[in-house]
């Protein structure tokens, strides 16, 4: 597990939530604790866990009559993450995460359909743990809303009538709102007042967007070996992210008609046009533009939020959005 530097405050409480996750995943049926493992041992910054233990540090949770719910709690955000990446590469038959073979190409469909169920029903499970109707509350509605962007996102595959707005819609419903319900989750253990929670979780969900944006940039202008994927991925699978349908609004009719046929058509063979008229067109510094506006909104979301070593990293976490790699 990567610290990053700005997460050194709350170093300790992320090994915590690592040992309650490996603690959790465990299963008498061993393809599923070796598929789970596979997965969570792939890497990644545990953002998500993160937003939960830095909101919730932020309105003071747990004070001084201790406690580790938030510690469950992030556990259980990072099982919901953790089970969506499983589905999301079956469904985008994607070979490649984090610079490895994902978990279907490693173990097969089957198996990763079915312990990303085992990850949700268990992170439903816990839940019952808080004790709290608003904690199951929070965590229900995000993973049916996630549930939902994932259709919609099938849905505009191969589709280059999806328009910015239409676009934006999926990656809130897909993406941002697990951001959203971490960031929010933390107020709740918290029991703060409602404009510290609201002003939370719209930090989470702009937070979020910028993320997802940044990544739609990083899939035609990154480096494979550090975003630990295939350059074109998303063009690959038909997927009109955002650097596309800028393109395709602001280009020439002969560079629009080479992106939007790419998108019905899929596949990589036509990538380097693509990635010429994505080029031309200015489509990557609208798109780092529009990340930026989110990443502004993040920070501006949390004025109301008491200083704190918390709220500092809250606000160098909205500024890494912008220049991360990966």
């Amino acid at each position: 597990m990567e610290i990053l530097p700005f997460l050194v405050p709350i170093a300790a409480d992320l090994r915590r939530v690592d040992q309650v996750i490996r603690a959790r995943v465990g299963s008498d049926v061993a393809l599923v604790g070796r598929v789970a493992e596979y997965i969570l041992a792939g890497g990644g910054k545990r953002l998500r866990p993160a937003l939960v233990l830095l909101s919730a540090g932020a309105v003071g949770y747990p004070g001084q009559g201790g406690g580790e719910r938030h510690y469950e709690m992030a556990a259980v955000v990072e099982f919901i993450h953790t089970a969506t990446l499983l589905h999301d590469d079956v469904v985008d038959a994607s070979d490649r995460r984090r610079g490895r073979k994902t978990a279907n190409a490693e173990f097969g469909n089957a198996a990763s359909v079915l312990v990303g169920d085992f990850l949700y029903s268990r992170a439903f499970q816990m839940m019952l743990g808080a004790d709290s109707m608003r904690v199951m509350e929070v965590l229900a509605d995000a993973t049916n809303m996630i549930a939902e962007g994932e259709v919609l996102q099938l849905m505009n595959c191969h589709d280059p009538a999806v328009d910015e707005a239409g676009y934006l819609e999926v990656i809130r419903r897909k993406t941002a709102k697990l951001f959203e319900a971490a960031a929010r989750l933390g107020a709740v253990l918290g029991a703060a007042p409602a404009p510290l929670e609201e002003g939370l979780a719209q930090y989470g969900m702009r937070l979020g967007t910028a993320f997802q944006l940044i990544d739609d940039v990083l899939d035609y202008s990154g480096d494979a070996v550090l975003i630990g994927k295939n350059l074109g991925d998303d063009l690959a699978e038909g997927k009109p992210t955002l650097p596309l349908i800028c393109a395709m609004a602001s280009g020439s009719p002969a560079q629009a008609d080479v992106v939007r046929r790419a998108i019905v058509e899929g596949g990589r063979a036509d990538f380097p046009r693509v990635l010429e008229a994505v080029l031309a067109t200015g489509a990557l510094e609208y798109v780092r533009a529009v990340a930026v506006r989110e990443a502004e909104a993040a920070r501006r979301a949390l004025h109301t939020l008491p200083d704190s070593n918390y709220k500092d990293s809250l606000l160098e976490l909205a500024s890494f959005s912008m220049v991360r790699c990966s």
